[in-house]
């Protein structure tokens, strides 16, 4: 039987890869020693995410609470399964660019030695495996700000002019830019899956993903956009927004989308790629606009303080376009918007994430 083995497997693509690739006929071996965690306390917390795959999937699954960081672990893992891998879909990662600026070392040894080891684990083992590495759009650093964004009511837009006006595509350099702590690891990890592609022939591919999510998201102030900001507004909490008068935008991808996106790569691979992952011109929002959502979708108004300075190399307008990806795999479609996202995330947690409730 063949496997696909997850990094970060009880984190939200991680967690998605694991039931995606089962159902495609897989059997699935996940990595996760929920970091989470430690990263952002309770809220954030993967265990029980892993606890319910493992339960869901059965013997279809097998779960290791390795940490990335640990080469002999890896190569353990790695050596037993052989290649019998057919895919690696490396997920696991220290996500806060907030946090990175705590424990930049932590974040460094997670973010990039921890994907190298991930990756010349798959080369000395499972050298034919296709390897999805799960990068970032912070790899380009605070250079979107730099583009012609004009103010509107409720939003940043770019210029319509503006050959970005589509999205930004893979063109936009990731040097001479601001890239927080968490992105510089992640650059580092980004060019050693390049690397591993182009130089020693590995079936790889970066996808510089913004805002993946989805309903099986563990989300904390620091990570999760929108799960966090529909649990604050279904919990009564207050959300904390941070500069720019809340007129950010984000394009957002569900993890569905995200899945089937890696799954066209993983039938078919290539070599050394990197594609931008988003939800496009199909799907993005502003966080005021997130907020009119999600007051219609539950009928409360939010608790929002705005803060007036902007967290540091935080994207003032971003919006991928995945024109190059989709000369890939024209197959590929997107089937979710911004409405049935932030509708999926309530509908999952209206039973838990109750109004004057926290854990």
């Amino acid at each position: 039987m063949s496997i696909v083995l997850v990094t970060g497997s009880g984190g939200l693509i991680g967690s998605q890869a694991a039931y995606h690739f089962v159902e495609k006929g897989y059997d699935v071996v996940g990595l996760d020693n929920d970091m989470r965690s430690y990263f952002f306390g309770r809220d954030g917390s993967t265990q029980s995410t892993t606890d319910r795959v493992r339960h869901d999937l059965g013997s279809r699954y097998e779960h290791h609470a390795v940490d990335i960081r640990d080469r002999e672990g890896l190569q353990k893992v790695f050596r037993r399964l052989g290649t019998s891998i057919a895919a690696v879909i490396h997920a696991a990662a220290q996500p806060s660019h907030d946090w990175a600026a705590k424990e930049p070392l932590t974040d460094f040894d997670i973010n990039a030695v921890g994907s190298v080891n991930v990756l010349e684990a798959t080369r000395e083992f499972a050298p034919e495996a296709a390897f999805i590495y799960c990068s970032t759009n912070k790899v380009y650093g605070d250079l979107p700000n730099h583009l012609p964004l004009v103010e509107l009511e409720k939003r940043f837009e770019i210029d319509p002019s503006h050959q970005f006006n589509n999205g930004i595509d893979e063109t936009m350099s990731i040097d001479a830019s601001l890239h927080s702590v968490f992105g510089a690891s992640k650059v580092a990890a980004d060019v050693m899956v390049q690397e591993y592609g182009r130089y020693f022939g590995l079936r790889t591919a970066c996808f510089r993903g913004g805002t993946l999510t989805g309903p099986a998201h563990a989300p904390a102030e620091l990570h999760g956009f929108l799960s966090y900001l529909m649990r604050c507004v279904m919990e009564g909490r207050t959300y904390n927004l941070f500069g720019n008068k809340g007129k950010m935008v984000r394009d957002a991808i569900h993890s569905h989308d995200v899945l089937t996106a890696f799954d066209a790569f993983v039938e078919n691979p290539r070599f050394g790629e990197i594609y931008n992952l988003g939800g496009g011109r199909q799907s993005n929002v502003s966080h005021i606009e997130a907020f009119e959502i999600a007051e219609s979708i539950t009928g409360r108004v939010p608790r929002i303080n705005y803060v007036d300075d902007a967290r540091i190399g935080d994207h003032i307008w971003y919006v991928s376009d995945m024109s190059k990806f989709r000369s890939h795999y024209p197959e590929w479609s997107m089937s979710y918007g911004i409405e049935e996202i932030l509708g999926e995330i309530y509908e999952a947690h209206r039973d838990t994430w109750r109004f004057g409730e926290r854990p």
